[in-house]
């Protein structure tokens, strides 16, 4: 019986879709969810670190860099835990158990590490549907999940009219114990 269900955050459409096919399936069956959202300084959403200059007369130039660049990691890091604080209250007013937490680290082994460490029945992840060139410079998160989780993974696929369906059945199917 699935009792903890972890779902990967971020702004993404899969991952909006993601979270409501979590809170269907953890209501119908009455299960937890942990909802993580996970700060990687290599994110292209994320603020880019500034590089310090090689000449010593920019030293003030570099503080204000820097200074500006832990600003706006500051107000990112804000602007999801905002979001992750919103879906913990939509969640439990449907009255589901829910947590949530904002680790550091690449995304696929730190959501790994996590499922692991809070015990997850299923992890349920958007794939931005990355093929070819960008899988390869940006990397696929729900690939990797896929292949290193402890646990049983839900790939949520953006374009897919599927979704809307199918999560009483999804909810069905992994209740009794099929692997999706």
């Amino acid at each position: 019986m699935l009792r903890h269900i972890l779902v990967a955050i971020d702004k993404s459409v899969a991952s909006h879709q993601a979270f409501n096919t979590a809170l269907e399936l953890a209501q119908a069956l009455e299960a937890k969810l942990t909802l993580v959202h996970v700060l990687d300084i290599f994110d292209p959403a994320s603020p880019q670190r500034p590089h310090p200059s090689a000449n010593s007369y920019s030293l003030d130039l570099d503080k204000l860099l820097r200074e500006n660049y832990e600003r706006q990691w500051a107000e990112f890091v804000q602007h999801y835990d905002a979001l992750l604080k919103q879906q913990q209250q939509q969640a439990k007013a449907m009255g589901i158990a829910c947590d949530s937490q904002q680790p550091y680290g690449p995304p696929g082994s730190t959501l790994c590490r996590v499922a692991r460490d809070c015990q997850a029945d299923v992890i349920l992840v958007g794939s931005h549907a990355r093929r070819g060139l960008s899988e390869m410079l940006l990397g696929s998160v729900s690939n990797y999940i896929t292949h290193h989780a402890p646990c049983s993974v839900m790939v949520i696929h953006p374009e897919s009219s599927r979704n809307a369906g199918s999560t009483r059945e999804s909810a069905a199917m992994m209740a009794a114990g099929s692997v999706i």
